[in-house]
């Protein structure tokens, strides 16, 4: 990684969101590959755009601890698979029931609400199929690596914040600071500090590197779920790329 005097952050993520990718579009199957409808659906919502950011924090977590970024690309792959998933299965129309992701229609209008929870699967699948093809480290097993991916994937993290956000869905006033932070930890900073712990993992990090990686991850995490919720209060659908103000709109407890 370069230093920091002469960083360039534009040229930085202009790379490694290259290499993100072009990672993604090899790991996944082609429109042309039967069922073909479902591959399409994967693609439709892994490529309408999006900041790549959790991979990118994969690729750098990974340089900061001495590694190379090509042996962490599945990594970051695959957690953008699972971000994905996610975002598929929360504009479901048995979740937030949107229209309208990364400044296109969402998945399940485009090809039905069956084949979009279907893509989710597959996403979330093939996440732990690019996980699984890492060597592993000295340090860190490849069973290590898959634990991690799936341990902030399931209940007690992700999916869990999902539910615990879905509660909190109509009462925003009766969830306490305290309940607001497990939520959005679950939902936002787990993932975004896996996705850092990964590249860690990757690079053969000692227990003190990955330590001071999720710590920042948690702090990172909530600041961009903060940074979020104020962008869905303020900000117009099209710069968002997704429906503005549909958190008030479905009384979502916010950070406002």
């Amino acid at each position: 990684m370069p230093s920091f005097s002469n960083f360039d952050l534009a040229a930085y993520l202009a790379d490694h969101t290259k290499k993100i990718e072009q990672t993604l579009n090899k790991a996944l199957p082609s429109k042309r590959t039967s069922p073909s409808v479902l591959h399409e659906a994967m693609r439709h919502s892994m490529f309408a755009g999006g900041k790549r950011l959790r991979p990118v924090l994969t690729l750098a977590a990974t340089e900061a601890c001495g590694g190379d970024i090509e042996s962490a690309l599945p990594l970051g792959a695959a957690v953008e698979c699972v971000h994905t998933f996610s975002l598929i299965h929360d504009d479901l129309p048995c979740m937030d029931d949107d229209d309208l992701r990364r400044g296109v229609p969402t998945c399940h209008v485009v090809y039905g609400e069956a084949n979009a929870l279907l893509a989710g699967d597959a996403l979330v699948a093939l996440a732990f199929e690019l996980a699984a093809s890492h060597p592993g480290t000295e340090r860190h097993t490849t069973g290590a690596i898959v634990g991690e991916l799936a341990h902030t994937s399931g209940s007690r993290w992700l999916i869990g914040g999902q539910v615990l956000d879905l509660e909190s869905e109509g009462d925003p006033s009766g969830i306490t600071p305290a309940r607001l932070k497990q939520i959005h930890m679950a939902k936002t900073a787990a993932l975004l500090t896996t996705s850092l712990r990964l590249g860690a993992m990757s690079a053969n990090a000692t227990p003190r590197e990955i330590e001071a990686l999720t710590e920042f991850g948690h702090a990172t995490g909530l600041a961009f779920q903060v940074i979020d919720d104020i962008l869905d209060a303020t900000q117009s659908s099209e710069k968002l790329g997704k429906t503005a103000g549909k958190d008030e709109a479905s009384g979502k407890a916010t950070y406002p």
